[in-house]
């Protein structure tokens, strides 16, 4: 059966773009690509079926046929498992706090704001259903055994309801109220968009460069259709990441599935793909949206204007994380240094929000032993360098080293890059 033979690429998209643009996303992809892994996602058995005969592709050309891809409709069921390796928070909580956003935890609307429920993808597996018509309508919903979440964006509004509580929380629209931070095109929030194979895969291939090798392995049938395989590999040793794989549809250039593997082996860290998709025009009554009877309705503007108002300029590390956009290039403090897949992101000082090592090791020695103590330990290793000394936290993909001093370097990077890192910039 013919197979398509290997072809490295080193230039990304094969479109045009300025080199100020390909310079920050080469810079920025990777780090915002393992953070999008860790926040910002196995599924049914990996390209079940045959593999289909399939004209030969280079990847330069299977490359420029997803970034031409310009699927307006679709609806489908999509596969989303994550296993990154997080500990277990002490009391028994799950993942680690921190969403951003209008209508976040202590809200009215806590129980439905799309950011808490991202967290809820950062572990396991979970089922969604999506479906778009352009720009104005998409929805997501996230189906569980015992609840249902959805998220609807018809027009200039957006609807986000959980069964669990009977919740319904009402926002305008991005581009109808003027602000799109935090937002991808077509109004759903970013966080939640990603969720998709399509918008994974593009970030990723966003950091195809002289890093990244590029190439097409063989073909597969994913959700019935048949599809090339993009594999995609980091050059840089330091890199956490082993390699991303992205089933591509033959016909339309639409990723079906994105699969990305640690270095260390095992099972995928994120595994998300359709198990079943259709590129028919949806419904009109798939984006219609009414709340229960009995829900309690809930003004998601007003709730983020009062948690804006709350919070002030004080930023969450993964906001500060989301604006850095190039190599050196200061948003609250916050920088990136090194290039492409071993880029690292760094905050000086105490301006991360983060406790410092010392804070950590204080919290420790005043009781705070049994399941605190015992959760530091189990996620940071004491560290020593040229810096001083510090914590490192780390997961199968991302790596957080925080010094005694509050200094902050986290990235898909190993342990021994960051402490790189931290002696190369004392």
């Amino acid at each position: 059966m013919p197979r398509n033979e290997p072809t490295e690429v080193s230039d990304g998209w094969g479109g045009e773009r300025s080199p100020r643009r390909r310079k920050a996303v080469r810079y920025g992809v990777p780090v915002a690509v393992a953070g999008a892994a860790a926040v910002t996602i196995g599924l049914v058995p990996a390209f079940a079926g045959s593999s289909p005969d399939l004209p030969k592709i280079s990847a330069q050309d299977l490359i420029a046929k997803v970034a031409k891809s310009d699927v307006q409709q679709l609806s489908g069921t999509v596969r989303v498992t994550t296993d990154l390796g997080l500990p277990s928070l002490p009391g028994g909580a799950g993942g680690f706090d921190g969403a951003p956003g209008g209508g976040a935890k202590g809200g009215d609307g806590a129980s439905a704001a799309p950011q808490n429920k991202l967290m809820e993808l950062a572990s396991g597996s979970h089922t969604l259903r999506v479906a778009a018509d352009g720009p104005e309508k998409q929805r997501v919903s996230i189906v569980d055994k015992a609840a249902e979440y959805s998220l609807v964006h018809n027009g200039n509004e957006v609807w986000a309801y959980d069964s669990g509580s009977n919740t319904a929380l009402h926002s305008t629209a991005p581009d109808s109220r003027g602000g799109k931070e935090h937002r991808a095109p077509g109004g759903l929030p970013k966080d939640l968009k990603t969720a998709t194979p399509q918008d994974l895969a593009k970030e990723a291939l966003k950091a195809a460069g002289d890093t990244t090798s590029v190439t097409v392995d063989g073909t597969a049938k994913v959700a019935g259709r048949d599809a090339y395989q993009l594999l995609i590999k980091p050059k840089q040793a330091g890199s956490t990441v082993g390699s991303i794989r992205v089933a591509v549809d033959a016909d339309n250039g639409v990723p079906l599935k994105f699969t990305l593997t640690p270095k260390s082996g095992g099972a995928a860290a994120v595994d998300v793909g359709y198990t079943n998709v259709d590129f028919a025009k949806p419904a009109a009554s798939t984006f219609a949206f009414t709340p229960p009877k009995g829900a309690k309705v809930v003004d998601g503007d007003k709730e983020r204007a009062t948690a804006e108002r709350e919070h002030g300029k004080a930023a969450p590390f993964h906001k500060k994380l989301a604006e850095a956009k190039g190599k050196g290039e200061d948003k609250g403090g916050l920088n990136i240094i090194g290039k492409g897949w071993t880029s690292i992101a760094t905050i000086k000082g105490d301006g991360s929000g983060l406790p410092s090592g010392k804070d950590m090791d204080k919290a420790k020695s005043k009781g705070a032993g049994g399941d605190v103590g015992a959760f530091l330990d189990s996620i940071g290793d004491k560290v020593n360098g040229s810096f001083g000394s510090g914590r490192v936290f780390s997961t199968r993909l991302v790596n957080a080293l925080v010094t005694d001093n509050g200094t902050v370097y986290v990235g898909a990077v190993d342990k021994q890059t960051l402490i790189n890192a931290a002696n190369a910039a004392k």
